[in-house]
């Protein structure tokens, strides 16, 4: 009798893990997004339809009018922020947190950040230039990049998938993710797990280490996104 019963409740339990469990697999293998973690670092290659995404080729003009593609960011680890100039939200914040990632790893010759502005038009690489100035970008593999408006909207939106889209009622007319892509030094996009065992994808790159978390109750991401980036200076 007692068998009988420790089988029903083991059917019970397989059953429940069935219907709760099992369309999430299957949502996320339709989604195409599957991670595959490194041993030594911890952190998780992001992967579409069993293929590590990778930074796209890009091809386009850095503050000091110098041709720079994602080959110049080979053997080095990166960080990667769509942005303008004009920005009246969350740029500044964005990039006074890179700045203060830029000094933490100032020692690193194979450390960069890559920030390409949605509003090409303008940010000329003058206008650029004078912009890290203002924030005291000083790594030399810090290039403020511009060119075809085109080319920068299809790399955002579908090689990176960070969202940007010009939008004349928005604030400065354009909207735009204020989240930060982390790549390694081989070109492909990493991330840490959350506790679910979920990759974050993204770094939030609106809220500084100081102030913790903002208004809406978002933490901050500065703190493990610099952690995450020396695992990665680390690896071979």
């Amino acid at each position: 009798m007692k068998n009988k019963y420790t089988y029903v409740w083991v059917s019970f339990v397989i059953l429940v893990f069935g219907i709760i469990f099992i369309p999430r697999i299957v949502d996320r293998v339709k989604s195409g997004t599957v991670v595959e973690r490194d041993r030594m670092s911890g952190l998780a290659f992001l992967e579409v339809n069993g293929e590590k995404r990778k930074v796209p080729d890009f091809s386009f003009f850095n503050q000091d009018s110098l041709l720079i593609t994602n080959n110049d960011y080979k053997g080095k680890v990166y960080v990667v922020e769509f942005f303008f100039t004009t920005c009246p939200t969350i740029c500044p914040l964005m990039n006074q947190n890179l700045v203060s990632i830029q000094n933490e790893f100032k020692e690193f010759e194979d450390f960069g950040v890559a920030s390409f502005t949605i509003n090409p038009e303008y940010d000329t690489p003058s206008v650029l230039k004078a912009y890290a100035e203002k924030y005291g970008i000083v790594n030399l593999d810090w290039h403020l990049l511009t060119g075809d408006m085109d080319a920068i909207y299809e790399l955002a939106n579908k090689g990176f998938y960070i969202y940007a889209k010009e939008q004349e009622d928005a604030p400065g007319g354009f909207e735009h993710s204020g989240m930060f892509a982390l790549v390694d030094k081989n070109g492909f996009l990493r991330s840490r797990l959350d506790a679910s065992n979920n990759p974050i994808i993204y770094y939030r790159g609106t809220v500084g280490e100081k102030e913790g978390q903002n208004e809406e109750g978002e933490k901050e991401q500065i703190s493990i996104l610099k952690e995450d980036i020396k695992k990665l200076l680390e690896e071979k």
